[in-house]
């Protein structure tokens, strides 16, 4: 029996191959767009934190001549006197800034939703412009503030009759002036972390509020902060990471002084890394911060979710 056949020609003999390629470039093509990403942080990400980890169990001067020691650097660390008083240091600021400065920056967020402040866009641009300044200068604005003998500060003092305090020379009020500075640096970013959760809330809640006779205490205290408790968790996280990478203030302004009373941890892991060249007990500081930094956050989280639970 004769059948029927037609000749294929030359183009319908491509069309198949090129809709097989067509849709191997269609599914490869996101991967090809996302790949200048993993490539620079493979080589500037995970390298450089793989390669740390892998330093941290040797001991030695530079990069030449280490031995492997283990977890001799994260012993002798908890043994370090230097770096116990870098960590009291360091978590000392960060308690100023979560019990300090983010209630002072919530206080500010309230005022900006209030009816008692005029020009208040004026008031935010003015508040958040220490955020965009640059570390150095607000070190060296805040070291002539700060100035025993010749400071702003000093000079307000003397007008109402107080002794000169050395801000940056003494031992006893060098960190709560690091924690003063802090406050003058990020209380307006913080603020705007408040006043974005405030906008949030939706206002037939303070109107049933009101029709329910709640005084302004009880609707603070029962509609407002329990509706910005994922604000208040993203606050205290960001206070707590930020605290623990303080270093350019404490390096400019005292190099850590004066004896070790503004020694941050960051501060020493750069004196360790990049002053000694230990490198291998500096990748080993670096770690202990990371475990620092992931235990507080994981502590406020369970915190955070127990306060929702018990309400």
């Amino acid at each position: 029996m004769a059948t029927n056949t037609r000749p294929r020609t030359g183009r319908e003999t491509r069309s198949a191959p090129n809709r097989g390629s067509w849709r191997v470039r269609k599914s490869t093509a996101p991967y090809l767009f996302l790949l200048p990403f993993f490539l620079i942080f493979g080589v500037f990400g995970l390298y450089p934190i793989l390669s740390s980890l892998y330093l941290s169990f040797f001991r030695g001067f530079g990069f030449d001549r280490m031995r492997f020691a283990g977890l001799g650097n994260y012993a002798y660390m908890l043994g370090d006197p230097r770096y116990l008083r870098a960590v009291l240091n360091t978590t000392y600021y960060m308690l100023g800034s979560v019990f300090v400065l983010a209630p002072l920056a919530l206080g500010l967020a309230l005022l900006f939703r209030s009816k008692l402040l005029a020009f208040k866009a004026l008031f935010k641009v003015v508040f958040f412009m220490p955020v965009i300044t640059s570390f150095v200068v607000i070190s060296v604005i805040f070291m002539r503030v700060f100035d025993t003998n010749f400071g702003l500060l000093n000079d307000f003092l003397g007008d109402v009759g107080v002794e000169p305090v050395g801000w940056i020379t003494d031992p006893a009020v060098v960190m709560p002036a690091m924690i003063l500075m802090g406050i003058w640096t990020y209380l307006g970013l913080n603020s705007l972390y408040w006043l974005a959760g405030l906008t949030a809330i939706n206002q037939d809640l303070y109107d049933a509020s009101a029709v329910d006779g709640a005084s302004s205490w009880q609707t603070f205290r029962f509609v407002t902060m329990p509706l910005l408790r994922p604000v208040a968790l993203f606050v205290v996280i960001q206070a707590i990471v930020g605290s623990y990478n303080l270093f350019a203030q404490p390096l400019l302004m005292t190099e850590g002084g004066p004896s070790d009373a503004s020694l941050t941890i960051s501060l020493y892991l750069y004196q360790q890394g990049f002053q000694f060249f230990n490198v291998g007990y500096a990748s080993a500081i670096a770690y202990s911060m990371f475990a620092l930094l992931l235990i507080l956050s994981v502590v406020n989280i369970v915190l955070f979710r127990g306060y929702r639970t018990s309400e």
